[in-house]
Parts: structure tokens; C-alpha cells; sequence
């Protein structure tokens, strides 16, 4: 008789975004003439940069030639012009990364997801709260055991290490989805000063790392001493660049970060990786890669920043209103996230539905990100701008 992972079975029911999709098609159902601006999936709207379409349409076209046609790439790892321009992008602004340590991939979420398969499933998995729910449900399907590390308005949403708690794996994300802070140098210099102290691993998450505007907060892990004894970083072009119907990210493993096995022998995770992958993972197609290229290219990092400025300032709006409100927030200056306190002491999916119901706007509730993010709200800056304009004309209307 077939046996089924029952470590599904402890899970929730409902991911939530599939929560958040039931709830609005029944109100759309039962009032089809709303007009629902749609803030909470974090989706973007604006273009690709056109020097990422050309690429791509020059590199279909070589595969449509018998002598620039290309089929797998050999190392599985990503073709190399893509893995320099990679790295020469992470040294530009003082992160210590080689060509050869970066990892081509579909976009950051699957490695997120896919980097438990390196790790025993008797590791002690440390998370953030709240937190992307990709980090805690993929290690909940293999049974690891989950702890977490509170972040709280208390402390600005940004969790800081406790010594006096043994963890083997962590995850951080910053800039942080869904609260929108970032840590500071000095935060990840502990939070990479503990990791070594207990021989741990980081997986830091910095889908995100293109919306830092303070030039004294850091982008990458990799910014941080001793971080390459301890981190393993992953990115994405999803949101800085307008990949996510085309993905593409990267992984960053440095070459001198071991572990042990069980008979004492010193570890490569990256050649772990390489293996995991080489099993599983077919590559990012010749297009795309060509495409992404592109995006790293002076033309390239000028039109990408055309669109964050945009985003950017939909965020200004967004925090604006809440200024103006007197509403509790974080996120916004440095992120395309808002993350907001809901009005009234009311919880998060109470909020959801008034603000749905009432002004006929959908966001994010908090509690789906953990248990610290009971009574707090997520609203993203990917919209259109005149959109953003009406939905926070909306939002200023509500009565609390």
C-alpha cells in the first residue's frame, strides 16, 4: 500500500495566499460590480527593461541557427557569462563573491525551498516570525523541527540572536518580507558571529536587496566579516527586474563553507549542492540566462532602476497615508512592503475583511506570516500608480 509523507498532514490546511484567493472571489462573486485593487500578492506591474527582451529575443533567435544553437549547459550550475556578471554585480557594492560560487536558478523561492535537501532532517531549523511561509513549510514537509526567534514592534521587527538558543539552520530575510525592516550591519555581524560561534548555517534570503536605499545598510550577507564561514545567500530578479512570469535567480555558496559529516570528514555544501542539483534540476534556459545578463549591464542597471523608483514611490504613498493616519508601520523606505498595525486593535483577518468588504482593496493578513504577525497587515508598492492613489483614498475613508 502506498504511504504518503504524513508530515503534510500537521501542515496547514490552506497555504495562505490560496486562503486570501477563496475569500475574494466569494465577495467578487457576490458583488461583481467592486472594483477590487489588488495590494497584497507581490506581483509587479511595470515592464521588463527593454535591453532583457532584446537580449532574450537575440538568444531565441541563435537557437533558431545550427551554429549558435545550444542545448544543456554543461555544468548545471548556469552558463558562465551569467555567473561573472553575477558576481561582478555582488562587488560592486563590497560583497566578497566569486563566479564560480554563484548558482543559476528559477528564482529564489525554489532554492529556498530546495536547500533543506542538503541538510539532515535532525537539524534545528530557526526562523524569524513572521516570516515567508516557504522557510517554515518546507521544513515542516521533511519533519525538522522549528523554533523561532520573535520579531516584534518591540524591536522594529529585526530578531535578534539569543545565546541562549542552540539552532543548526537559520533563515533571515532582509530587506525582511512581509514586515519590510532591514538589518543593519551590526545586527547581521551578530547574527553571523553566532552562526560560526555554534558551527551553524544561515540561508539568507535577499530577494529584495535592490530597494536598499541607505547606503550604510547592507544588501548582502556577504558585506558581513566571517559571513562566508556561515552563509549561504539567495537572490532574484523577480521584483527588481520584472522576472517573475520569466525567473531567474541566483544562489551564493563560498567555497570555504564546510561542515562536518558524521564520520568527521570536512564537507563542501556547495559540492552538495551541485549534486542536489545535477540530480534534480534541468537549468535556467539559454534565453533567459541571456536575458539576465542584461539586466547586470550598465543600460541594464539604469532601466531596472527606472521601475524601483517607481515602486519606491508608490511606498511613499502608501507610508504617507499612514503618517497622516497615525498608524504604526515599518517597511517602505527600504523595501516595496508595508507592514502596518491594524487600525482599532482589530486582528488581521478582521482587518482584511473590512478592508475588502468596505473599501473593496485586498492585502495580506499578518497572522498568515506567524504568530507575531496576529494584528498586523501587509500591503506591497507593485501596483499601478493611480491605483495606489485610490486605494490608500480608500483606505483614509475607512472608520475605525
Amino acid at each position: 500500500m502506498v504511504k504518503i509523507n504524513e508530515n503534510f498532514l500537521k501542515m496547514q490546511k490552506n497555504y495562505l495566499f490560496i486562503e486570501i484567493a477563496k475569500r475574494v472571489t466569494a465577495f467578487s462573486q457576490a458583488h461583481p460590480e467592486a472594483d477590487i485593487i489588488r495590494m497584497g500578492i507581490g506581483d509587479v506591474t511595470m515592464p521588463i527593461a527593454p535591453v532583457a527582451v532584446e537580449a532574450m529575443k537575440k538568444a531565441a533567435d541563435e537557437l533558431g541557427v545550427k551554429e549558435t544553437f545550444r542545448g544543456y549547459e554543461d555544468s548545471g550550475a548556469g552558463y558562465d557569462f551569467l555567473r561573472e556578471a553575477v558576481a561582478g554585480y555582488y562587488q560592486s557594492f563590497g560583497a566578497d563573491v566569486k563566479a564560480d560560487e554563484v548558482r543559476i536558478n528559477d528564482g529564489a523561492k525554489s532554492d529556498c525551498g530546495n536547500i533543506v535537501d542538503i541538510f539532515g532532517d535532525g537539524n534545528t531549523i530557526l526562523i524569524t516570525d513572521p516570516a515567508y511561509p516557504v522557510y517554515v513549510d518546507t521544513n515542516l514537509m521533511s519533519g525538522r523541527k522549528v523554533i523561532y526567534a520573535d520579531s516584534n514592534e518591540q524591536n522594529g521587527f529585526a530578531a535578534m540572536p539569543d545565546e541562549s538558543v542552540d539552532a543548526d539552520i537559520i533563515y533571515l530575510c532582509s530587506p525582511n518580507n512581509p514586515t519590510g525592516s532591514v538589518y543593519t550591519k551590526d545586527q547581521l555581524k551578530a547574527w553571523v558571529d553566532y552562526a560560526v560561534k555554534r558551527g551553524s548555517v544561515i540561508i539568507f534570503d535577499a530577494a529584495y536587496e535592490a530597494f536598499v536605499s541607505e547606503e550604510d545598510l547592507p544588501r548582502s550577507i556577504f558585506q558581513i566579516e566571517g559571513a562566508r564561514k556561515c552563509a549561504i545567500e539567495m537572490c532574484s530578479l523577480s521584483k527588481t527586474a520584472g522576472f517573475t512570469g520569466v525567473r531567474c535567480g541566483y544562489t551564493v555558496i563560498p567555497s570555504e563553507l564546510t561542515v562536518k559529516a558524521s564520520d568527521g570528514s570536512e564537507v563542501s555544501l556547495a559540492q552538495l549542492w551541485n549534486r542536489r542539483e545535477g540530480s534534480k534540476f534541468n537549468g535556467v534556459s539559454y534565453p533567459v540566462q541571456r536575458a539576465a545578463e542584461a539586466i547586470f549591464t550598465p543600460e541594464g542597471q539604469e532601466q531596472i532602476r527606472v521601475n524601483i523608483d517607481y515602486y519606491r514611490e508608490n511606498a511613499k504613498i502608501i507610508s504617507s497615508t499612514l503618517d497622516e493616519m497615525g498608524i504604526y508601520y515599518t517597511g517602505g523606505k527600504n523595501s516595496p512592503y508595508i507592514w502596518l498595525k491594524c487600525p482599532g486593535g482589530m486582528g488581521s483577518w478582521e482587518f482584511f475583511d473590512k478592508l475588502l468588504s468596505e473599501a473593496n482593496v485586498v492585502g495580506t493578513p499578518g497572522a498568515g506570516f506567524g504568530k507575531n504577525g496576529e494584528g498586523f497587515f501587509r500591503l506591497t508598492a507593485f501596483g499601478d500608480r493611480e491605483r495606489t492613489k485610490e486605494a490608500m483614498e480608500r483606505f483614509k475613508a475607512l472608520k475605525f
